[in-house]
């Protein structure tokens, strides 16, 4: 039997496993889909390991729920956080290693986290919208009656088109809500579905947002379809540094399962 975590931030939901003593396989694509499967297995975005890391207090290691380990992902750093305090391996601050590097993070007594993510130089026109690279790469894309709009069918064309080919890119469509304050849905690539928080898209969409003239402010709030997110950025030298996403980081259950 295997033993697991779910965890959620914001609604984008992940199995943590802990992972130190290197006793799952990691290289079981079919296992790690199950796992994530909502009907057969436990259900989630996402699969997490936190492993031993020798310099830094842990490592993250993110498989998309097709099985497959991808790029950073930001709710689920937040969540790792959450996780590696219940476990016991930190307390209200760590470092850890992830996919794009080193990151540092904060968790208070509520189970809000705050996670640096990478810094960003890059937001390049793109179609109708713009990219840029938070961990994950983004396509951002301003559109009318967010709530209405087609994010399943629009996010699979721009994630599958030429211009992002050949690994694709995860899409999101945003409306302004008042100052520095933005409502955001997005497709993620893996999920291959419209998800309810993004905390990579989230980050992109703030810094896009900066970069298009629409934030005065070096504090965003990001709504998503499952709660709010910040993020805070500093703007330096044409650059993004000491980018924060912060948000709640919830455990949901914990139980076993058969492997």
């Amino acid at each position: 039997m295997l033993s697991f975590w779910k965890y959620q931030g914001t609604g984008n939901d992940f199995v943590m496993l802990d992972n130190r003593q290197q006793r799952f396989d990691a290289s079981n694509q079919e296992l790690i889909a199950y796992l994530c499967d909502r009907r057969f297995g436990i259900g989630a975005d996402g699969l997490i390991l936190v492993e031993e890391d020798e310099q830094v207090d842990f490592k993250m290691v993110y498989f998309n729920s097709d099985g497959k380990e991808s790029t950073m992902c930001g709710n689920g750093g937040r969540c790792i956080v959450a996780f590696a305090k219940q476990l016991g391996i930190i307390q209200e601050e760590c470092r850890f290693n992830a996919v794009d590097g080193l990151h540092y993070a904060t968790i208070d007594g509520q189970g809000i986290v705050a996670l640096q993510m990478i810094d960003v130089q890059q937001v390049l026109p793109q179609g109708k919208g713009v990219f840029l690279n938070t961990g994950s790469p983004h396509h951002v894309e301003i559109v009318r009656d967010l709530a209405y709009f087609d994010v399943y069918k629009k996010g699979k064309q721009i994630r599958t088109s030429a211009i992002y080919a050949p690994k694709g890119t995860n899409v999101n469509f945003v409306e302004q809500e008042g100052p520095n304050h933005f409502r955001i849905r997005t497709f993620e690539r893996g999920v291959e579905d419209e998800t309810l928080s993004c905390g990579t898209g989230a980050t992109a969409v703030a810094l896009a947002m900066h970069a298009l003239g629409k934030v005065d402010h070096n504090e965003v709030k990001i709504e998503v379809e499952g709660g709010e997110l910040t993020v805070h950025f500093d703007y330096v030298n044409d650059t993004y540094q000491k980018v924060f996403l912060k948000g709640p980081a919830t455990l949901v259950f914990q139980g076993s399962i058969k492997e």
